[in-house]
């Protein structure tokens, strides 16, 4: 697996490097959404009994930036290889494809540990937690980011220009994270549009993300690890089977 380190520890390099941009951004940008948010719905809303809204958002938000951060980080880095034609620097060497899955996938899921524990971290004295299950936590943590990272090997593949992977992200992954229940309760939508976010594998993760915080949650957090761990196996089988062809990288 020596390939596997390497290839992991120069995905890792790529995005320290530049941690004000790829860490430290997402981070502020979470503070400003709890800062506007919680000062205009903290008095107005109580999404559960006895959990203010500040209390409530925040997870939300911790998990948001960790789905768009792992996302961006696999498929940002190959489309940027393509595009440079440096892939080819990566695909000479003998690792198999899995070793470049795993490596793609592991540096995508740090990344997206370490900017929600930054946004954790600048939040704790606005709305501290007793976090009642921090196995939730954890699971769902990790989950979330294999998926988001699997997603952006997949997209990074697909992807031949910048533009088709800005319309990626602007047209799936923003909103599948922005209408998961990140800034509200489902319970509060129409019935039609309840069902419509049921759909949605997004209000799984941050759902029962939310659940390790607080306690409560809108769905159960089992069915949500069960949707999760489906969802990573299958966006898995089929990023692998595109790596194994060589798809847009070999061809």
């Amino acid at each position: 697996m020596s390939g596997f380190a390497a290839l992991f520890y120069k995905e890792l390099l790529r995005f320290w490097k530049v941690a004000v941009q790829t860490v430290v951004a997402p981070v502020v940008m979470a503070l400003l959404y709890l800062l506007i948010f919680s000062h205009a719905l903290e008095s107005r809303i109580e999404v559960y009994p006895g959990v203010s809204y500040t209390s409530f958002l925040v997870p939300g938000l911790v998990m948001m930036s960790m789905l768009q951060n792992a996302f961006s980080n696999s498929s940002s880095s190959l489309i940027q290889s393509k595009m440079q034609g440096n892939i080819v620097f990566v695909l000479l060497p003998p690792l198999s494809y899995l070793e470049f899955f795993l490596a793609y996938l592991g540096a995508a899921i740090l990344r997206g540990l370490i900017v929600g524990l930054g946004v954790w971290a600048v939040t704790l004295w606005y709305a501290p937690f007793q976090l009642p299950h921090p196995g939730w936590l954890l699971a769902f943590a990790l989950l979330a980011c294999a998926i988001m990272g699997a997603i952006g090997i997949m997209a990074g593949i697909w992807a031949e220009k910048y533009d088709q992977l800005a319309a990626f992200q602007n047209f799936l992954i923003m909103p599948l994270t922005f209408l998961s229940g990140v800034f509200y309760s489902i319970h509060t939508l129409p019935p039609f549009w309840q069902a419509v976010s049921r759909a949605n594998p997004a209000l799984y993760l941050i759902d029962g993300f939310r659940y390790a915080f607080v306690g409560q949650s809108d769905t159960d957090p089992w069915l949500g690890l069960l949707v999760a761990g489906a969802c990573f196996v299958a966006i898995s089988a089929l990023t692998l089977m595109l790596l194994k062809s060589g798809y847009k990288l070999r061809h």
